[in-house]
């Protein structure tokens, strides 16, 4: 079904309370300690995602909700928000301002509504399914290429690929850079390099070893702007994929990434 005007704002919402817990604690004193799988969590991720989570208890409390840092709250309406209170912690931690926000409405596995919000800077983007991407609550529009060769190319950190994943993505940084080293990948940015894409920014980001909150949100941003979003087989993403994802913002240019990425 369409999302509505009052998923649309409720959307908005979320992103406002996250905001709110998280601004006062950035670059000021505050907890954190690694998780299981030595990723940091901080105690601007637990107030974020909780804030969120008590205004959907009481706005949607039938939906489901699936969190980064508190799991999953399952629903009867075959609707799932899907929350990262801040993607990109690392670079909270660090005090530099390309964290987000992401936050997703995901209906029968599909990612129909999506918010990046960069708190700090004031930055938003939406995308809802069937409607052109926002930010800041005005239409963007991905960038057109004409070829691979000079498309600007991201990732936050070529250290999260496997074995064979860092031998694609460096065919793909080959095939765009037309093996001069000066016209290299952007390194870092998280959920910040697929908004740029949306904006006309970035060209192209390249990613592996994503969870479904990672990247549920930047879906209808992505596409709503006129990009594409797949996985590395050029298949949609879904709650069902794996986590290996492309952000292309010209459709034309898909073949050509997947050409280079797998040789």
């Amino acid at each position: 079904m369409p999302v509505s005007t009052v998923d649309r704002a409720l959307a908005e919402r979320l992103a406002d309370v996250a905001g709110e817990a998280i601004r006062p604690l950035f670059r000021a004193a505050y907890t954190q300690e690694l998780k299981a799988d030595r990723s940091p969590v901080t105690q601007a991720d637990r107030a974020a995602e909780a804030a969120m989570r008590r205004l959907l208890d009481a706005e949607a409390p039938g939906d489901g909700v699936v969190g980064e840092e508190y799991g999953e709250k399952h629903g009867v309406t075959g609707r799932r928000w899907v929350l990262d209170p801040i993607d990109g912690t690392r670079s909270f931690t660090a005090g530099r301002a390309i964290f987000g926000t992401l936050i997703a409405l995901v209906e029968d596995g599909w990612p129909v509504l999506g918010v990046i919000d960069q708190p700090i800077q004031c930055e938003r983007w939406l995308g809802v399914a069937g409607r052109p991407t926002l930010f800041n609550g005005v239409a963007v529009r991905t960038r057109g290429c004409a070829a691979l060769e000079g498309l600007l190319l991201a990732t936050t950190s070529p250290h999260l690929f496997g074995e064979e994943e860092a031998a694609g993505f460096l065919r793909l940084v080959a095939a765009v850079s037309g093996g001069h080293g000066t016209q290299g990948p952007v390194y870092g940015g998280d959920c910040y390099n697929y908004g740029l894409v949306a904006s006309g920014h970035l060209d192209l980001v390249c990613e592996a070893g994503l969870q479904l909150h990672d990247f549920a949100a930047l879906v209808p941003v992505v596409e709503g702007a006129g990009g594409r979003m797949c996985d590395w087989q050029g298949d949609p993403l879904s709650a069902a994929s794996a986590g290996q994802v492309l952000a292309i913002g010209d459709p034309a240019r898909v073949d050509d990434v997947l050409e280079a990425l797998h040789g």
